[in-house]
């Protein structure tokens, strides 16, 4: 996979940088962080820079949004999990329980999981598909997105860029990042909802 990601962003620069990150929303075994990691580093040593990889990481993170938000238009939660057990989910590397992970985001925090999603691996995926079957409105789906996305990919970037020759270390930080997050957000959520309670 690594091998890949050094290709095509090496061949086909910010083009590949931006198909690479398309792909990447709607299949989630290639890392956003090893791309935008490689992505930050390819800026010391070629043409590209951080503000161009940022911009065409951007791009194509969404455009991958939009096309996940659709599915979730077409098709049902049950057909979803369907499909994720099925040959394609093994192929993805994706469980029926990451689909549920996503609409139990959605339900509970509505457009702002659109937003904090992004920030969170394999949910920075999944949480399009919710979006979308509860037909969430477009430009507030696109809005949230695309912060999501520019915060996401500045920070990746730019510890690609300082971290050099270096970057592909990115993976062993982004587990520690993820275990993390997934222990602090329940705990904001307990914290907002005893104060909602309270007032």
């Amino acid at each position: 996979m690594e091998a890949g990601i050094i290709y095509i962003v090496n061949k086909f620069g910010y083009l590949g940088i931006g198909i690479l990150m398309a792909i990447e929303n709607i299949f989630p075994p290639i890392p956003s962080e090893g791309v935008l990691t490689f992505g930050g580093f390819a800026t010391t040593y070629t043409e590209l820079t951080t503000i161009g990889v940022i911009i065409t990481s951007t791009i194509g993170s969404v455009i991958g949004a939009i096309f996940l938000y659709y599915v979730g238009k077409l098709m049902t939660k049950e057909k979803m999990e369907n499909f994720i057990d099925g040959k394609y989910g093994k192929m993805l590397k994706l469980k029926k329980d990451d689909v549920r992970k996503g609409y139990k985001w959605f339900n509970k925090h509505g457009y702002k999981a659109v937003f904090i999603g992004r920030f969170v691996p394999i949910i920075r995926s999944i949480i399009s598909v919710p979006a979308g079957a509860s037909k969430m409105d477009m430009k507030k789906f696109l809005i949230l997105t695309t912060l999501g996305t520019i915060i996401w990919n500045t920070i990746l970037v730019n510890i690609g860029s300082m971290l050099g020759s270096a970057w592909n270390n990115i993976e062993e930080y982004m587990n520690r990042y993820t275990l993390i997050i997934l222990a602090v957000i329940p705990i904001v959520f307990i914290v907002y909802l005893v104060r909602k309670k309270r007032k």
